[in-house]
């Protein structure tokens, strides 16, 4: 495992995917950096054009350059949509890493996805598990891609020596979430469910699943420092992980968004949704040994993203 000090003082960073959770949390983070951010509308340049990404790249020629434009979903979406997960997380990772091959990026982080280890691999997911076994079939489009991504950015660092490294979070939650009512996350999807059940009076609110699976959650602005550590010091082929290395069933997290929203109905369950993977949980030992470890408590994360779902819903009504 290479601990390579990176100077990121002074350099030109884009940002891909600025408007989306992560991407968000990163921009917030590099304010904290002497470094001059770069973003792009996608109205401007939609990443999964070739030719508008290399005209970009080449006019702009970022130095830095953190990959987190992606399509992403919650299981729902994942099934449904499952060529266009497949092509857009594709055709997204191919042109930016690629251009910023061409261009002369000094470094580049490309984000994973928990969801490119198989779907029985040995907990807790340990980063050499990938491509071990057969995927979580709801969500195998969004992993091959992302697989794919890894290896572009492992085969460009081994062909070209280009500095690109890979990390897999875990799941995120925070501010700048989609609260879409099908297509969102587990974490968005219950706080939304249990503020409107509040707000209406309902006496019960049903889960998605059995309820029994186990999942870790982790609060997107400590996501986006573990980034900006590892863009620091970690330069090697290999994934790192960034988790909590704590996991929870998703009957004991619905009751904590439920304590945190204030609703104290019923939480029933249902069995006709898919429960996804019976569990996700990272080794993060990878990332421990490299300096860096997670801040925020669950509950004190829930309560940070029901304060910015409130406030992101209001803005929205307005």
């Amino acid at each position: 495992m290479a601990s390579t000090p990176f100077e990121l003082k002074g350099k030109t960073v884009f940002v891909a995917g600025h408007r989306g959770m992560v991407g968000s949390s990163l921009v917030r983070r590099l304010a904290q950096e002497d470094v001059e951010v770069l973003t792009v509308p996608r109205g401007e340049v939609d990443l999964r054009d070739q030719a508008a990404v290399n005209r970009w790249f080449a006019a702009m020629r970022p130095q830095v350059v953190f990959l987190a434009a992606a399509k992403v979903g919650g299981i729902a979406a994942n099934d449904l949509l499952r060529a266009e997960f497949l092509y857009d997380n594709l055709a997204i990772a191919t042109n930016v890493i690629h251009a910023a091959h061409v261009n002369g990026t000094e470094k580049l982080m490309f984000f994973g996805s928990s969801c490119i280890y198989p779907r029985l691999a040995p907990q807790p997911l340990r980063e050499d598990s990938m491509l071990t076994g057969p995927l979580e079939p709801t969500n195998e489009p969004y992993a091959i891609a992302k697989i794919a991504g890894i290896k572009m950015a492992e085969t460009y660092r081994s062909q070209y020596g280009a500095d690109f490294i890979s990390v897999m979070p875990t799941n995120l939650y925070g501010r700048g979430d989609n609260y879409h009512p099908e297509y969102s996350h587990v974490v968005a999807a219950l706080i939304r469910r249990f503020h409107e059940a509040k707000a209406s009076g309902a006496k019960s609110v049903a889960v998605w699943g059995t309820g029994t699976p186990r999942r870790e959650f982790l609060y997107v602005d400590d996501l986006a420092d573990a980034c900006i550590h590892l863009m620091k010091v970690y330069s090697d082929s290999g994934l790192v992980n960034i988790g909590t290395g704590k996991d929870i069933t998703i009957a004991e997290f619905a009751r904590v968004v439920a304590a945190t929203v204030g609703y104290d109905g019923e939480i029933s369950y249902d069995t006709s949704r898919p429960d996804g993977t019976p569990r996700k949980l990272l080794d993060v030992s990878r990332l421990a040994a490299l300096g860096w470890q997670a801040r925020t408590s669950l509950e004190d994360g829930i309560r940070l993203a029901y304060r910015a779902y409130l406030s992101e819903t209001l803005q929205a009504a307005e």
